[in-house]
């Protein structure tokens, strides 16, 4: 297999339809398609917090592996935390009001962890990004207002930086992609070192 990189006719397989992380590689420019990997997203305390989106990402992998075994698979999961406490995606109302009600006034870490599967060397690179994201103090009509929009479900710590939520954020530290879901600088870097990517930009 002489060439076996990214191109458009052999795009990368994003183990994930996360809307979020659809919309950064379309937006640099990576030929992809995605699948949603169908795993439950269990959020182990007993491990750090890196190794736990870095074991979902794997998870993530793994569940579409056996489909697309001959493709560059990128699995990624994204958590944050504050004060030891981790919080994914809220389930419901109640949820929401209790992650916003601790992440106000306060800083938290965004991390995400990413795995990518070579087809060749069937090996897989992780790697985990965090990045420090300070939140406002938020009035109880603020976050009454915000949840009402919905658009905190479905997201990692109950918030979009960049949707609506971003009136929220008084401050970063890293890398803003990262909080919206996927490391921009270091996914690219890391395909380029892997071989999944001759060069960057294509």
């Amino acid at each position: 297999m002489s060439d076996h990189t990214i191109n458009k006719t052999n795009p990368l397989m994003l183990a994930s339809i996360s809307p979020r992380r659809r919309a950064i590689l379309k937006q640099i420019g990576i030929p992809f398609e995605s699948a949603g990997s169908m795993i439950e997203e269990t959020l182990y305390e007993e491990i750090p917090p890196t190794e736990i989106a870095c074991e979902i990402a794997v998870r993530k992998v793994e569940s579409v592996q056996h489909l697309y075994n001959n493709r560059w698979i990128l699995g990624a999961d994204t958590i944050v935390v504050i004060n030891k406490n981790i919080f994914g995606k809220p389930n419901d109302y109640s949820e929401c009001k209790k992650i916003l009600h601790c992440l106000k006034g306060k800083t938290h870490k965004v991390i995400t962890g990413f795995c990518i599967h070579d087809p060749v060397s069937k090996s897989m690179h992780l790697e985990a990004v965090m990045t420090k994201v300070k939140v406002k103090e938020l009035s109880d009509v603020e976050i009454e207002a915000y949840i009402k929009t919905g658009e905190p479900f479905g997201k990692a710590g109950a918030y979009a930086i960049q949707g609506v939520g971003s009136f929220m954020i008084e401050k970063i530290n890293g890398s803003y992609t990262n909080v919206v879901g996927l490391p921009v600088c270091e996914v690219v870097r890391a395909l380029v070192k892997c071989g999944g990517l001759k060069c960057f930009p294509l």
